[in-house]
């Protein structure tokens, strides 16, 4: 890949040093002081590399690396020793250390402070870039405390002077400050980054792709603005008795409708850059090709529609993990059949409507590129998107290679199948496996995997948060039913409207909020955004809880594996609306109250 932000690329030289014992602690080695950091051009971009590595992957959902998608009703990981698997159960221990990221955005917090405090020191830096590399630190500043705060709620905001380490108890004895606050502060922080930030990244010098620009701010204060004017957050009484130890009210318990005009105003304001484009491809005649155009929006990089990406050294989690047994992957993130059943018809329509078509009787009597002959009715005329995520059983794989003649090869999901329960440890517990983001081109043996970026914010989202902020802040507005629609059209479906073909526009605030829903859990299904979503809307006692059902994989033929059963029964307590924090972490801090049930 040609297209790596330099200062990435430093900073992954750096995160090697940081791993063995952290940049700063290179100074016996290098002979260096923290003066001599800040002296110099080259060391003053390599520590703000280190501040930039701090920023996480969520595309790898095993073991230990991210669990929003394990934890979310949209998948099933496959392995009964990874923490998921007992997290779902109920087995949550307030102290586990698994996944809590509390202290390690703090350090990335901390470290961006530095720099910002010190980079004004460093005589090789012209004022103008100057300004931008701390305008760069502060808004990754930023995206940390909201990092923290989508996952813990109200955080402690530091002071902008980092603390000096030989601080009293008294000194580094913070409270958690208000929600509210929080947001306030960090939209702040954001808005102050803007003017010394391009309005986008650089179409022709390769070596800024994925260096923050006006774009990626805007949008990650979109998204955190959605968060605050939901439920969770928003006049929730459930947390009344959520204070700091001075009796300090940390989560509104008024509700504020204007949360969600800041929030439609955050979104419309990245829409207003006309920087990004829905993401298409077409045929030879100009005619839109949906499949296409959303399966290679993750796999075509920095293309219209990518606000913000991560260069990574491989996307090996993605493609061995998405990959069936038969081809020489794991089969082990499964998507569950509530997940597969949130998928429209090729109509547009919802499984339940009664003009869906949709059926779960019978098989198919032809083929076509996306699934054989005798394939259950359950998967036949389904939506492009559905396609593109969902490896089902009758499926065929993506990578021709694997096939016969440059003919695709059809994975079997029963036990017995190609992909399988029999043999080894690699299989799907709810007979599906997720293909979205696998690049058809990846090979599991030999194991060749085409290295690309990791999508952190796309269009799409931008589109689908302006509309359901709009909805709750201005119903009926025409802006509403306009960019859903651009969301549909893309994927090859009917749109709302009184036009022939097209489904009638939901005729209330209440049903225009469900189709806003619909339509985003489909659209950014597996993207992790299921996770925050169900818990800022306060409907994970419903979701995330109660039995969980995919196909019978014990069964032998593919008759017997086209129904129904229970393969988990997963239990949500109220108190995991917000993460535990360690009382390892508690015990640093004397005014740090925990969260509410733990």
């Amino acid at each position: 890949m040609k297209k790596i932000f330099i200062l990435l690329a430093i900073g992954m030289a750096s995160c090697l040093f940081s791993c063995q014992k952290g940049f700063l602690d290179q100074v016996p080695d290098d002979r260096l002081t923290i003066d001599d950091v800040f002296q110099r051009r080259a060391t003053t971009l390599r520590y703000l590399a280190n501040v930039y590595s701090y920023i996480r992957s969520d595309v790898d959902w095993n073991s230990a690396n991210s669990p929003w998608e394990g934890l979310s009703d949209e998948i099933d990981i496959t392995y009964n020793d990874y923490p998921t698997y007992s997290m779902n159960l109920g087995n949550w221990d307030r102290n586990l250390g698994d996944y809590n990221y509390w202290n390690h955005y703090y350090r990335g917090i901390r470290a961006a402070s530095y720099f910002i405090d010190n980079v004004g020191k460093n005589p090789e830096l012209q004022p103008e870039e100057m300004e931008r590399l701390k305008a760069e630190a502060r808004f990754l500043r930023a995206m940390y405390y909201f990092m923290i705060m989508r996952q813990y709620g109200p955080v402690v905001l530091l002071p902008e002077t980092p603390l000096a380490p030989d601080a009293t108890i008294e000194e580094m004895s913070l409270p958690r400050s208000p929600f509210d606050v929080c947001v306030d502060y960090v939209a702040a922080e954001m808005d102050k980054s803007l003017p010394a930030l391009p309005v986008n990244g650089s179409t022709t010098d390769e070596s800024n792709y994925g260096r923050i620009n006006r774009g990626m701010v805007l949008a990650f204060k979109s998204r955190m603005l959605l968060y605050a004017a939901s439920a969770l957050y928003n006049g929730n009484t459930d947390y009344a008795g959520f204070k700091n130890p001075d009796g300090t009210q940390l989560i509104s318990q008024v509700y504020n409708a204007g949360k969600w005009k800041r929030a439609s105003d955050a979104a419309k304001a990245v829409i207003d850059l006309n920087n990004y484009s829905l993401y298409r491809e077409t045929d030879n005649a100009g005619n839109l090709k949906p499949y296409e155009s959303l399966k290679n929006v993750f796999l075509r990089d920095w293309n219209s529609e990518i606000i913000m990406a991560r260069v990574v050294g491989t996307m090996y989690a993605i493609d061995q993990n998405g990959a069936p047994k038969r081809v020489g992957g794991w089969s082990s993130w499964g998507p569950t059949q509530q997940a597969v059943d949130a998928y429209f018809t090729a109509n547009g329509r919802s499984i339940t409507d009664p003009a869906s078509n949709y059926s779960e009787t019978g098989y198919s009597t032809s083929g076509n590129s996306y699934y054989d002959a005798g394939t259950y009715n359950m998967y036949v005329n389904r939506e492009p998107r559905f396609y593109v995520a969902i490896t089902f059983n009758g499926s065929k794989w993506i990578n021709t290679s694997f096939g016969t003649n440059g003919q695709p090869i059809t994975i079997q999901m029963f036990r017995n199948g190609n992909s399988g329960k029999d043999g080894g440890r690699n299989w799907s517990r709810t007979g599906y496996v997720v293909r979205k983001m696998v690049n058809p081109s990846s090979t599991q043996n030999p194991s060749v995997t085409q290295q690309r970026t990791e999508v952190l914010f796309r269009l799409a989202e931008v589109y689908l948060n302006y509309a359901e902020a709009l909805n709750e802040a201005e119903p009926g507005n025409a802006d509403i039913v306009k960019y859903l629609n651009l969301i549909r059209e893309r994927a090859g479906i009917p749109q709302y409207g009184p036009g022939a073909g097209q489904i009638p526009v939901p005729a209330t605030q209440d049903a225009m909020r469900e189709a806003i829903r619909k339509e985003r859990r489909v659209e950014l299904a597996f993207e992790y955004h299921r996770y925050f979503d169900t818990r800022r809307w306060k409907i994970a006692e419903q979701t995330d809880g109660g039995p969980f059902y995919g196909m019978d994989i014990e069964a032998t033929t593919t008759e017997a594996f086209s129904k129904r059963v229970v393969f988990e029964t997963r239990v949500f307590h109220k108190k995991y609306y917000l993460w535990n924090i360690q009382q390892s972490e508690l015990n640093k801090d004397k005014n740090l109250v925990g969260n509410p049930g733990w």
